[in-house]
């Protein structure tokens, strides 16, 4: 279908519905994020033309006295309600007339995709949030160093000797903290994880908490090692900042070493890409109006991220 540009802000408005995907900066917060997209919304459909001021019914139209200023009102303002003018009125679109939320949200020292619903968009944005889908992260962590809130910000509090450290220790201890997170959510489940009743739960699909209170994580792997930092890639529900950074904490002292997260960047959230995401630079009207039809087209392709059969942790409970 060919596209056309549209200079009304109306119809623009109008057609502003639906999913959009924009990378969250690091040191910024959520809230920071939606306010400057929804002031740069703003900016953008009161550039665009706007509807004329309303008509005055006929027995209300304003005239003048004298002859000069009776001439210069009924050619401006005879039929015009000039309290509905944009100069009176101010700009017709304000950030309060638009519907936004965040369908997850990302920590202050977290990167990466971050999805909005925009006004009819919301009931989407509870959809895709309900159904709880795999988020991924590549976290980096400098070894040698510990802090006292496990991030960067924070005052160093332990040092400690790195040298002994090989990928193939780290790889190790990932593998074994996959597996006893997998064998955690089939005990959840009150399943023994050798049994046909664990494997019909398997079949069933993936295993999602019942609730936002209980994060999970479905995959650890190391894939980056350049001393003193590593990176892993983490598949997580219901995660948050600290608990990546606790995790990370935790794996160094059974290393036996200390470490800090310098880094945290989500990549994707179900299957919304961080390729995809929209950049800083791009958080204008234009850009908005692309991103929304991109993520449109992803819905589309995957309409099992609205309606989904999940298999709950405490279903089987």
């Amino acid at each position: 279908m060919a596209l056309t540009k549209v200079y009304d802000a109306a119809t623009v408005f109008r057609n502003l519905n639906g999913i959009i995907n924009v990378y969250k900066p690091a040191g910024m917060k959520v809230k920071h994020v939606r306010n400057a997209i929804l002031s740069n919304i703003c900016k953008g459909l009161n550039d665009l033309e706007q509807r004329k001021p309303r008509k005055l019914p006929n027995d209300m139209r304003l005239l003048g006295t004298g002859a000069a200023t009776d001439t210069v009102l009924h050619k401006i303002a005879a039929n015009t309600d000039l309290s509905d003018h944009i100069l009176a009125s101010g700009p017709r679109y304000l950030p309060g007339d638009i519907r936004c939320a965040a369908v997850s949200t990302l920590g202050y020292h977290t990167s990466g995709v971050l999805l909005f619903g925009l006004n009819k968009g919301l009931q989407q944005s509870s959809l895709i949030q309900r159904n709880r889908p795999v988020r991924v992260y590549h976290v980096t962590a400098r070894m040698g160093t510990a802090t006292e809130n496990h991030l960067p910000d924070s005052r160093v509090t332990v040092r400690a000797n790195h040298r002994h450290l090989t990928p193939e220790r780290i790889s190790g201890l990932a593998a074994s903290m996959q597996a006893s997170h997998q064998r955690k959510m089939f005990e959840l489940c009150g399943v023994d994880l050798q049994t046909q009743a664990a494997y019909e739960l398997a079949c069933k699909g993936l295993l999602r908490p019942a609730d936002n209170s209980q994060p999970v994580v479905y995959g650890i792997k190391l894939i980056h090692f350049e001393r003193p930092h590593f990176t892993l890639e983490l598949h997580t529900i219901n995660e948050s900042e600290q608990y990546m950074a606790a995790l990370i904490h935790d794996m160094a002292i059974e290393l036996r070493t200390v470490a800090h997260c310098s880094q945290i960047r989500c990549i994707r959230h179900a299957h919304f890409d961080v390729s995809e995401s929209l950049l800083r630079h791009g958080w204008h009207l234009p850009g908005i109006m692309k991103n929304l039809r991109l993520q449109q087209s992803v819905l589309e392709a995957h309409p099992q991220l609205l309606d989904q059969q999940r298999v709950d942790l405490h279903a089987a409970q």
